[in-house]
């Protein structure tokens, strides 16, 4: 959002409490020509999630919470944005457990581990059915989602392209660090 702004407000409270001295109200504008407002009031769950996902990434290595879930961190957005989004989250679960439900196949593609959840019945009754998804079966639900046909070539071609892309920079650095060479940056000179 290259248009949006975001404030922290401290309210003092009458006393110090056991959560502090002041009430935090997180704000924003998030389109130009808007005033900022409560984040509670003008966010949806998507925006919610991924302003949650932008605070723990600046936050996750001195955060202790294991486990982040984020759900419709995909809504309203999809393409570039999406990847964006994937990307940052595959970044937070280098300290993490990630768990996001998505719909987005920009999301999916960047998961390290791909889980299927589908509403099923058996003998009269709703079902969850959950299978954790791999290699072709894993292209095909990555086509699916793209919104085309599973068994086309088409499709599974850039379903295969998704998920190559997502590994590309991490198989770098695991190829970089098998030859040898370190995968983090020299320390720059000062001029």
């Amino acid at each position: 959002m290259p248009d949006g702004h975001f404030s922290v407000r401290l309210q003092p409270l009458p006393e110090i409490g056991s959560c502090g001295a002041e009430d935090i109200e997180f704000r924003v504008s998030l389109n130009v020509g808007h005033e900022e407002r409560p984040l509670s009031r003008v966010a949806s769950g998507g925006e919610l999630s991924r302003v949650m996902l932008a605070l723990k990434t600046i936050l996750a290595r001195l955060d202790r919470v294991p486990t982040l879930v984020f759900d419709e961190v995909d809504a309203g957005i999809g393409g570039r944005v999406g990847l964006m989004v994937g990307e940052t989250m595959r970044r937070v679960a280098a300290h993490h457990q990630v768990f996001a439900i998505t719909h987005l196949p920009q999301i999916a593609a960047r998961a390290h581990h791909h889980i299927l959840v589908a509403k099923g019945a058996r003998g009269g009754v709703t079902t969850a059915d959950v299978s954790v998804l791999a290699g072709p079966a894993r292209v095909s639900e990555i086509a699916r989602m793209l919104g085309g046909d599973p068994e086309s070539d088409v499709s599974r071609a850039h379903a295969q392209e998704l998920l190559e892309s997502a590994a590309a920079p991490e198989l770098a650095g695991a190829a970089a660090t098998r030859n040898g060479a370190s995968t983090q940056r020299p320390p720059r000179r000062k001029r």
